[in-house]
């Protein structure tokens, strides 16, 4: 009888072994199934976790929007990191210009417009636009290309789309931070969201060169007795540059990024092998993402409050009027096609970001939170749906070149 208690600890962690591990199993049949589809995979995760929670009242609880922020924040700089590496530097110099305009001026324009919008459209007030137009700027390119059926975008416009992206969520990181203390703090005023964003960015910049600094030296003069050490001294390499830029209050986000690509073309023995690990470790941390964050998402208080509609009038717009007011001049005044131009303001996708962003705002209780929350859930899930299944089409038609996706680890050389 004494071992009861012991019993039962274990019987308790084998049931959150279960569900997890089941969870994901699922989690990676949705993606064989939206493959097959045509289909982004965040949109049906998305909506199936939403729908389960609303089923289930237990899943609905299981997480908090704490445990979601952690476990999104972990995926996002796995991803950051892989998204990097596979731009590498020599490709990040032949886009930087346009990479840097999407990612920073872009991200500011997008914020901008969209918040003019949601007062204007939706009535808010201005502290409650600001957060939705902060929430909503960052860019999903994995989105993009997971519809692509193994294609991938070739020449610039491709290497300008993960860029953007990967530059955008820490700036779209470091913005929202800098709004909610706007919106909670009285004393606070637009030159500390300034001073908010350049801190960030600054100590993220330096931490991630650092970091790279770190990482090259590990893979081309560490002698590891073992060729599988490789890949978890970098992801442990990875998670000390998130936290030590996170730990000195800069963007962490940006400190990977930054990272990957400084150490993206660097060839070493055990590169296949890490490129492998890394990018299987990012596509478990997508799949986990998406499905914490669908449990948050309240749908029947999306459709008490009427969010779908209020969510769907800015998803249009932000799709076909903001996105193109933004982005377009600034790629008009690159070397680029027509077509890479059209291709490039149509596949601003929006992913797991800005819900991670709004749910930042529910944690800090912000006006209008819980509905900032569903609006752009609503947003996110007709960019990924809508937009998301239309671009391939859209790719064919504008004469955008898509060739075979490179393999996730390229071979040693």
């Amino acid at each position: 009888m004494q071992d009861a208690p012991h019993m039962d600890d274990i019987v308790d962690f084998g049931t959150v072994v279960l569900v997890v591990s089941g969870g994901l199993v699922l989690a990676i049949g949705v993606r064989l199934l939206a493959s097959r589809l045509g289909i982004p995979t965040a949109g049906l995760l998305l909506v199936a976790a939403a729908a389960a929670s609303d089923l289930i009242d237990r899943l609905s609880t299981i997480l908090s929007f704490e445990d979601v922020q952690r476990i999104a924040s972990l995926a996002l700089a796995v991803i950051l990191f892989e998204g990097g590496s596979k731009i590498g530097l020599r490709r990040f110099r032949g886009a930087a210009a346009p990479i840097l305009a999407l990612g920073v001026v872009g991200t500011f324009a997008t914020a901008g417009l969209l918040m003019v919008a949601a007062h204007v459209l939706l009535d808010l007030s201005w502290t409650a636009s600001s957060l939705i137009g902060a929430a909503l700027a960052p860019t999903d390119p994995a989105v993009t290309f997971s519809v692509l059926a193994g294609k991938e975008v070739e020449g610039r416009s491709g290497t300008i789309l993960e860029g953007e992206s990967g530059f955008n969520d820490p700036v779209g990181i470091a913005l929202m931070i800098g709004m909610i203390e706007l919106a909670t703090h009285d004393d606070a005023s637009g030159w500390s969201v300034l001073w908010e964003f350049l801190r960030e960015m600054g100590i993220g910049l330096a931490v991630g060169v650092a970091g790279a600094a770190a990482i090259a030296a590990v893979i081309r003069w560490a002698p590891f007795p073992d060729r599988i050490l490789y890949p978890v001294a970098v992801i442990l390499m990875v998670g000390t540059i998130y936290g030590a830029a996170t730990v000195a209050r800069g963007s962490g986000f940006l400190a990977v990024f930054v990272a990957g690509i400084l150490v993206g073309d660097i060839r070493f023995e055990a590169r296949r092998a890490v490129r492998a690990f890394n990018a299987a470790l990012g596509e478990l941390g997508e799949l986990a993402t998406f499905v914490a964050l669908g449990l948050t998402v309240d749908l029947a208080f999306i459709g008490d409050e009427g969010l779908w509609w209020r969510g769907l009038e800015i998803a249009v717009l932000l799709g076909f009027v903001v996105r193109p007011l933004a982005v377009g001049p600034l790629v008009s005044a690159f070397d680029l096609t027509w077509g890479e131009r059209g291709f490039i303001v149509w596949s601003g996708l929006k992913g797991a970001v800005p819900i991670l962003l709004a749910s930042l705002a529910v944690v800090a209780d912000t006006e209008y939170a819980a509905q900032t929350y569903g609006i752009v859930f609503v947003v996110v899930l007709f960019s990924v749906v809508v937009q998301g299944s239309l671009v391939p089409t859209v790719a064919r038609r504008l004469g955008v070149p898509l060739g075979e996706a490179a393999p996730s680890a390229p071979p040693t050389q």
